[in-house]
């Protein structure tokens, strides 16, 4: 095992006070804090930018690479769950029939048919 050196361990410490101070910042305050109304409006959209900045490449991209064919399940069932979404306009169920159509799609393509 090969031992550690001083910068390393300055820089972890360092790290560590730097995300202890961030996060408790919130705590040392005496008064609520209050996100502007702008702020409040954006991070509305954080979870559905964050989930189709990790979904679209899975569905467009091999290896680093676009697909260059077609014939990708994913394009597919992709296609299939954001119709079943549409069709379902938002229900409760949605996101359960979202995944279940998708992977109905996928499988039998992927599986079966080798794409």
């Amino acid at each position: 095992m090969s031992e550690t050196d001083g910068w390393t361990l300055a820089t972890i410490a360092g790290l560590t006070v730097v995300t202890v101070l961030a996060r408790s910042l919130f705590f040392l305050s005496s008064r609520d804090w209050a996100l502007p109304h702008w702020a409040q409006r954006g991070l509305q959209y954080a979870p559905i930018a964050a989930l189709a900045a990790v979904i679209a490449p899975e569905i467009v991209m091999v290896q680093g690479g676009l697909i260059d064919t077609w014939r990708d399940a994913r394009l597919f069932a992709a296609a299939a769950g954001a119709a079943y979404f549409f069709w379902s306009r938002g229900a409760g169920q949605a996101v359960l029939g979202t995944i279940v159509v998708g992977m109905t799609v996928y499988l039998p393509l992927h599986v079966g048919l080798g794409w």
